[in-house]
C-alpha cells in the first residue's frame, strides 16, 4: 500500500469521526427542539449511539473478505442515512405517534455503521504500521475529528446552515470518502464500477437534498404549525419560528408558543404594571429574558424611567426584534430606545458579576422545560438576583400556569421564599395560553394594590389586579419543594404536569 494511500485512509478516519459526531449532535439538537428537555434527550441519544457503535465494532469481526469493498459500502450507507436523518425526523414528527422509535432507531442504525468503520480501517491498515503506531494514529485522527465537530457545530454549522443542510453536507462528505477510495483502490476491489456508480448517485441525491433543504424544512414545519410561517431560523440556542395569519402574529421557540399579537398585551401588562405602578420613583429597570422587547415596551411608558437593561442569551432574537418591520411595530421600537441597553449573555453568569442595583427586576424567561432554563428558576439564581435589587424594589417572575401546572407554579413561589423574599402570587387569563401565573417578590412584606395606572392601558386596572390576587380552589397552593441547582425538581414537575395536556 503506497504512502499517500495510507495517508488518505488516515484522513478518512478524521472525516469519519467528524461526520459521526455531527450526526449525533444533529439528532440530539433536533430531539431537544421537538421533544424538549435537552439534557434527557442528549443523554439518551449519546447512550444509544455509543452502545450501537460498540455493537458495530463487535459485528465487524464477521467481515473477513473484501474489506475495502465493505468499507466503501458502509461509507455510502452512513452518508445516506446520516445525511437524510434530520429531514426524515422533521417529516415524521407530526405524522406518527411513535416518533421516539424512529429517532432512536436512526441513531442506533447510524451508530452501528459508524462502529463498523474504524475496526475495518484498522484491519485494512494493519500491515502498514506496527500495532502501537496504528492504534496511536487511528485514535489521534479520530479524536481530532471529534474536537473539530464539537467546535464547528454550534459556532458555524447551526447558525449558518441549520440542521437539515448540515446533515446533507456531512452525508456528502462520507460518500465522498467512499468515492475517492473507489478511485484509489480501483485495482484492488471487485465490482468497483458498481460501487463508484452507487457513490455518484448517492452524492447527487444528497446534493439535491442540500439544495432543497430550506424547502424540505419549510414543508415539514408547515405540518407542525397551523398558520403560515413567515420567518424561521436556527440559532445556537433555539429554533425561532414566526407565523402570521391575518392580524395574528405568533412567536414560537423550539415549538413552544411565546406570544400571540392578538392578546400579548394582557400578558405583558400583567407582567409589568402591577410592579411599576407600585414604584412611582423607579428609574433603573433590569429585564432578564424578554428578547422580543414587549415587556420593555410597557416599561418605557413610564416617563421617569432612565435606564432599562435587557439581558437575553440569544443575539439573533434581539437582532430580529430590532430590525423586522412587523416586529418593530409590535414592540414600538422599544429595543432601539436610547434608554435601553441590550446585553446578549447567559443571565445566570452575567448576574454573578454585577454590582449595580435596580428598582425593579422583570424575569421573563421561557418555561422551565429543560435544565438549561431550569437553572434560572433555582434558589441559587434567586440569591444572586436578590443582591441586585434595591431595598424597596420589586421582582416579578413569569411562573407558568397555576391551573395546568400548580405544583410547578407553587414551586417557583416556594423557591423565592426560601431565599428570604416576601411573595405576592397572582394570575391572569391570556386566551392564547389560558390561565397564567406570575409572582412578585420583595424584601419587605408590604404590597399595596396601586390605585392609579397609566392612561391608555388596554387591560390592567385596580379591580383587575384585585381579582388576579385571588386563587380559586382549582389553583390553590399545593405542597412543593424548593428548586435547587443540584436537583432541578421543577423541570420534572413541569414535564409531568404539562404532559397531561400536550
Amino acid at each position: 500500500m503506497k504512502k499517500n494511500t495510507h495517508l488518505l485512509l488516515l484522513i478518512s478516519v478524521f472525516i469519519i469521526a467528524t461526520c459521526g459526531l455531527i450526526y449525533e449532535l444533529i439528532s440530539g439538537t433536533l430531539a431537544s427542539y421537538l421533544l424538549g428537555d435537552s439534557v434527557t434527550q442528549f443523554s439518551i441519544i449519546i447512550g444509544v449511539y455509543l452502545f450501537s457503535m460498540g455493537l458495530g465494532s463487535w459485528v465487524s469481526k464477521y467481515f473477513d473478505k473484501n474489506l475495502l469493498a465493505w468499507f466503501i459500502r458502509i461509507e455510502i450507507l452512513v452518508g445516506l442515512v446520516g445525511g437524510t436523518s434530520s429531514s426524515i425526523l422533521f417529516l415524521v414528527f407530526e405524522s406518527i405517534s411513535s416518533f421516539r422509535i424512529v429517532l432512536y432507531g436512526l441513531i442506533a442504525f447510524t451508530g452501528v455503521l459508524v462502529g463498523l468503520e474504524i475496526p475495518l480501517l484498522m484491519r485494512i491498515l494493519k500491515d502498514r504500521f506496527e500495532f502501537k503506531d496504528l492504534v496511536s494514529k487511528i485514535f489521534t485522527f479520530d479524536y481530532i475529528g471529534a474536537l473539530i465537530a464539537s467546535l464547528v457545530f454550534p459556532l458555524l454549522l447551526i447558525p449558518y446552515l441549520g440542521l437539515v443542510k448540515t446533515s446533507y453536507l456531512f452525508g456528502m462528505m462520507n460518500v465522498l470518502v467512499a468515492f475517492i477510495a473507489c478511485i484509489n483502490f480501483k485495482h484492488e476491489i471487485k465490482g468497483v464500477g458498481y460501487l463508484k456508480g452507487a457513490a455518484i448517485i448517492s452524492l447527487l441525491l444528497l446534493l439535491a437534498g442540500f439544495i432543497f433543504a430550506n424547502k424540505i424544512t419549510s414543508f415539514s414545519e408547515s405540518l407542525t404549525y397551523s398558520d403560515p410561517i413567515i420567518f424561521s431560523k436556527s440559532t445556537p440556542y433555539q429554533r425561532i419560528i414566526i407565523t402570521k395569519k391575518g392580524r395574528d402574529l405568533r412567536l414560537f421557540l423550539n415549538g413552544n408558543l411565546q406570544f400571540s399579537s392578538v392578546d400579548e398585551y394582557r400578558y405583558h401588562e400583567a407582567l409589568i404594571h402591577p410592579v411599576l405602578a407600585a414604584l412611582p420613583n423607579a428609574k433603573n429597570i433590569l429585564v432578564m429574558g424578554g428578547g422580543d422587547g414587549l415587556a420593555v415596551r410597557e416599561i418605557l411608558k413610564y416617563p421617569q424611567i432612565k435606564t432599562v437593561t435587557l439581558v437575553d442569551l440569544d443575539k439573533e432574537m434581539t437582532r430580529l426584534f430590532r430590525s423586522n418591520y412587523m416586529l418593530l411595530q409590535l414592540n414600538k421600537r422599544s429595543l432601539l430606545s436610547p434608554k435601553v441597553t441590550v446585553i446578549n449573555a447567559d443571565a445566570f453568569s452575567w448576574a454573578r458579576t454585577q454590582h449595580n442595583l435596580y428598582d425593579a427586576i422583570i424575569i421573563d424567561f421561557p418555561d422551565p422545560s429543560n435544565y438549561s432554563v431550569g437553572k434560572l428558576y433555582t434558589n441559587t439564581f434567586y440569591k444572586i438576583v436578590k443582591h441586585l435589587l434595591n431595598t424597596n424594589g420589586i421582582i416579578v417572575v413569569q411562573s407558568t400556569s397555576p391551573f395546568v401546572a400548580p405544583k410547578s407554579y407553587w414551586t417557583v413561589e416556594k423557591t423565592l421564599k426560601s431565599v428570604g423574599f416576601y411573595t405576592v402570587p397572582f394570575h391572569n387569563y391570556v386566551p392564547s395560553f389560558g390561565e397564567w401565573g406570575y409572582i412578585m417578590a420583595m424584601n419587605h412584606s408590604v404590597y399595596k394594590v396601586p390605585d392609579q395606572y397609566l392612561p391608555g392601558l388596554r387591560f390592567m386596572s385596580k379591580s383587575c389586579l384585585e381579582q388576579m390576587l385571588y386563587f380559586p380552589k382549582d389553583m390553590a397552593r399545593v405542597p412543593a419543594q424548593v428548586n435547587k441547582l443540584n436537583n432541578q425538581i421543577l423541570v420534572k414537575y413541569f414535564e409531568d404536569e404539562w404532559a397531561t395536556v400536550l
